[in-house]
């Protein structure tokens, strides 16, 4: 393991026994708004801030940006910037749903470098850095072999009242060519799961680089394809991603832009 996920990775075991016993006993949960169906809770901003704590006493110089910004850190000329979401599925944690995670990714100049993802009830452990591939608790990832969308597990999620109808419509075709849906909560997880092969594509709207970064990279490195609704590759700008193994990406791909390209 590269030493920057390693670090990484001990900063997310770190924290994984805060959300696991908050998790357990929901009265030490407290919970304020941040928009429509959108949440944070004092553990999300605690483990964020211990996140960032950890990391910087390692990495000085690093920036640092997390989801609710507890502590982010711009150092003017950094080379390194670490995106934090220290509970990816706020929503699902908050309503006792156990399929939530800790995302991390570290940027170098701009591009996906390292990533850790840690599901702390499954005790699953995701890695991935550039060029040397991903891993699931030491166990090397490929992304599944599904030659089309007959049979294939697609997720998305997302509560975007704009584009409902696009949504309902590409869901509809999904299911008449045979496609399997699931809506979990979690799009770091479900790029983890893509990653995996557990999943066979995933499609999301309006994400931001937190919820999207590490899982992004994972499913890089495990031989899937990524990309925009329009086509492009500027996802982690846009905040618009399709993720699968090649081959479902290829019937995927058009049919989401045909919506919402």
């Amino acid at each position: 393991m590269e030493p920057m996920a390693n670090m990484a990775l001990r900063a997310a075991r770190l924290v994984a026994p805060r959300i696991t016993r908050a998790f357990d006993r929901p009265d030490l949960i407290k919970v304020s708004d941040k928009g429509q169906n959108d949440y944070v809770t004092n553990i999300d901003n605690e483990v964020e801030y211990a996140i960032v704590d950890a990391l910087k006493t390692t990495f000085p110089g690093h920036s640092f940006r997390g989801e609710e910004a507890a502590q982010n850190i711009e150092t003017a000329g950094a080379e390194y910037e670490w995106i934090i979401d220290p509970i990816d599925g706020t929503t699902n944690f908050v309503q006792n749903i156990p399929h939530f995670c800790i995302s991390i990714a570290c940027l170098r100049n701009g591009k996906m470098e390292h990533a850790v993802i840690v599901d702390p009830i499954r005790q699953e452990e995701f890695v991935a850095s550039r060029g040397k591939g991903c891993s699931l608790n030491g166990r090397r990832l490929r992304v599944g072999s599904k030659t089309s969308l007959q049979g294939a597990l697609i997720s998305t999620g997302g509560h975007e009242q704009a584009i409902a109808e696009q949504q309902a419509s590409i869901y509809q075709q999904l299911l008449s060519e045979g496609a399997v849906m699931r809506q979990a909560g979690s799009a770091a997880l479900d790029l983890a799961w893509v990653a995996a092969g557990r999943l066979d594509g995933m499609w999301m709207s309006q994400l931001n680089i937190w919820d999207m970064a590490a899982g992004a990279l994972m499913v890089q490195e495990t031989g899937g394809l990524l990309g925009e609704f329009n086509g492009g590759t500027q996802y982690l700008k846009s905040g618009d991603i399709i993720a699968a193994s090649p081959k479902c990406f290829r019937s995927l791909a058009p049919l989401i832009r045909k919506h919402l390209g």
